[in-house]
């Protein structure tokens, strides 16, 4: 795989990152506790479980890489409660982003395989692509959430936070 490539894909991941960041920065207030519908998780868990899933398939396929992460979950009696601030959220998602392109870099380059105990990943891009998908799919749930809290984000701002990371457009009159 050519290495313009291998940082094509490393770059849209950290865009990826960039738009869960913006969007956290853009949430209105009483946002983090906002619900798609009841027994949904709120935003604050939305974002918690993402760094969570990149810890937990970062722990079976590159555990040297996932060692000493941020866990945004913690245990309160029998309960697991999600982390409310947004700093916390966003130095913990900006470690693992770092974490997993590494992981999927030096797996290219070493030819050592993505696998751990309970899982195996045919090609490192896969495993990135997994990542890719599973928060795509959650900032769906959050831009959900939010609708349904009574917010609906701006097209400005949407735009800035989420679209301008993937193209940028000149409009002619």
């Amino acid at each position: 795989m050519s290495e313009s490539i291998v940082q094509a894909l490393l770059d849209s991941y950290k865009r990826n990152n960039t738009i869960l960041i913006n969007l956290l920065q853009a949430l209105p207030e009483g946002g983090m506790e906002a619900k798609a519908m009841q027994g949904s998780p709120s935003v604050t868990e939305q974002f918690s479980h993402i760094q969570q899933t990149r810890l937990f398939w970062l722990n079976q396929v590159a555990p040297e890489l996932a060692a000493g992460l941020t866990q945004l979950f913690r245990k309160d009696g029998e309960d697991w409660l999600a982390e409310h601030d947004p700093t916390r959220i966003e130095q913990a998602l900006n470690q693992s982003v770092r974490a997993v392109c590494e992981a999927v870099q030096d797996r290219l380059h070493t030819g050592q395989a993505m696998q751990g105990k309970n899982t195996r990943y045919d090609h490192p891009v896969l495993f990135l692509q997994h990542m890719l998908w599973h928060e795509g799919y959650h900032v769906g749930q959050i831009k959900l959430a939010l609708k349904v809290f009574g917010y609906t984000m701006p097209e400005e701002v949407e735009e800035k936070a989420i679209w301008s990371q993937w193209r940028t457009e000149t409009w002619l009159p």
